[in-house]
């Protein structure tokens, strides 16, 4: 449960909300937009790997941040006592622990996203790669919106589990349909 606003925290205005509210789109139709007209590189490297090694990489860290993820969803629950069979309310270090897991999922998505976006840009030539790209823009825009919601105290209190939990849901997506794809001999069952 989110602790109580004090009253000396300023109210926002209806238009500070709005813009608030369109940061988070703005980055995901801004990253789609940038990846749609990049000319893509299929010969740009990640940490030196070109080619299938890269992608091979890429799946290895894009496995790693889903595993990350799912630490962070489970600390998470802990912090609002839904995680069962956990003590209640959670130690100390479990935030803490979540806020740096978090800062690790996202410089670890990092040089994935980058060399995704520069490599192959925003493409739509199948229905697994277009749902590989589109969530790739959506997982920035979700990004924005759960430290929007983290630093503003006066959102409702669904605004932080339903940021955090698109997140999750964009990460699990992208290993869905690349890593696992890659891993799985180049298929994702259903797609």
């Amino acid at each position: 449960m989110r602790p109580p606003v004090p009253d000396d925290v300023p109210k926002r205005r209806p238009w500070q909300v709005l813009l608030w509210t369109l940061l988070p789109v703005a980055v995901t139709l801004g990253l789609y937009w940038y990846g749609r007209a990049l000319t893509p590189d299929y010969t740009s490297s990640l940490f030196g790997e070109q080619g299938n090694d890269a992608t091979r990489l890429k799946s290895q860290l894009g496995s790693a941040l889903f595993a990350l993820a799912l630490v962070q969803l489970l600390l998470a629950l802990w912090i609002y006592g839904r995680l069962p069979g956990a003590p209640s309310p959670a130690p100390r270090r479990v935030p803490t622990a979540h806020r740096l897991g978090g800062l690790i999922a996202f410089l670890l998505s990092l040089p994935i996203a980058q060399h995704c976006l520069v490599t192959y840009g925003v493409q739509l030539s199948s229905p697994r790669v277009a749902l590989h790209s589109i969530t790739g823009c959506v997982l920035y825009g979700a990004f924005v919106a759960k430290v929007i919601v983290v630093r503003h105290r006066r959102l409702p209190g669904w605004a932080l589990p339903l940021a955090g939990g698109v997140l999750v849901c964009a990460i699990g997506v992208l290993w869905y349909t690349g890593a696992l794809w890659y891993l799985n001999g180049y298929q994702a069952p259903g797609l």
